[in-house]
């Protein structure tokens, strides 16, 4: 990236903000901080940050709300750090938009990896014509997904999703009726090694069909669990 990289660190302790600063600013990251979730909702939505780690647990206004409303203006990657007994709040974050979380206690390499992975996705979406093959649609009835253009269009209205939703989308679409396990779809899809919940899976397939539903039920019947195995994106054909 020719541009420094900018990053927002959220949590009420001063102790782990300190440290992630350390070792962020070691990589040559720009990082401001947030101690409060009403604060850093205010500097996510004022300023371009490229990645947020964001408390899920804090007084006031809590990860989850702030990456709940964040999500009404942009899609920002958020990385949601939360304490380990906190696995249905975790599932929670990824409901509302969350991309990835890391379990405290944690170690700071882990985190530097972690934002390393998250920067090379969205530099992806941030270069889409290089990234792609010119030319590089796809069509169905009721859905076209740009590739090029990262935009999907569904009964031609633009709909929009969270660079990870997209990812998914496009993945199980480019290989109509091919069913893909929990597994293979983080590997291929999260495009590093995810230690989290394979229910992840589960909550941005529900998210991806609630956005295409809004739009057209019939898109959003393409998205097929099959049960015990996966998900396949399925194309039926039209009278």
């Amino acid at each position: 990236m020719s541009e420094q990289v900018k990053i927002l660190v959220v949590d009420d302790e001063d102790r782990i903000r300190r440290l992630l600063k350390m070792y962020l600013e070691r990589e040559n990251y720009k990082i401001e901080e947030a101690s409060d979730g009403d604060q850093a909702l205010q500097l996510a939505i004022d300023n371009s940050y490229d990645v947020i780690l964001l408390d899920l647990m804090m007084p006031g206004k809590d990860g989850i709300e702030v990456c709940r409303e964040l999500r009404e203006y942009k899609a920002t990657p958020v990385v949601m750090l939360t304490a380990k007994g906190e696995e249905a709040n975790r599932v929670q974050g990824f409901e509302v938009g969350a991309d990835d979380y890391i379990v405290k206690p944690f170690s700071p390499r882990e985190v530097v990896l972690r934002v390393k992975a998250v920067l090379r996705r969205a530099q992806q979406h941030s270069q889409p014509v290089a990234a792609s093959v010119p030319g590089d649609v796809i069509t169905f009835p009721h859905l076209k997904i740009d590739n090029e253009a990262h935009r999907v269009i569904v009964e031609g209205q633009e709909i929009n999703l969270t660079p990870k939703e997209y990812d998914l989308l496009y993945y199980l679409a480019k290989s109509p009726d091919k069913v893909f396990d929990r597994e293979s779809l983080l590997k291929e899809v999260w495009r590093y090694e995810f230690f989290g919940d394979l229910r992840t899976i589960d909550t941005h397939v529900k998210r991806l069909r609630e956005k295409l539903y809004d739009v057209s039920e019939e898109a959003a019947k393409m998205i097929v669990t099959v049960w015990g195995l996966g998900y396949k994106f399925e194309v039926t054909e039209t009278e």
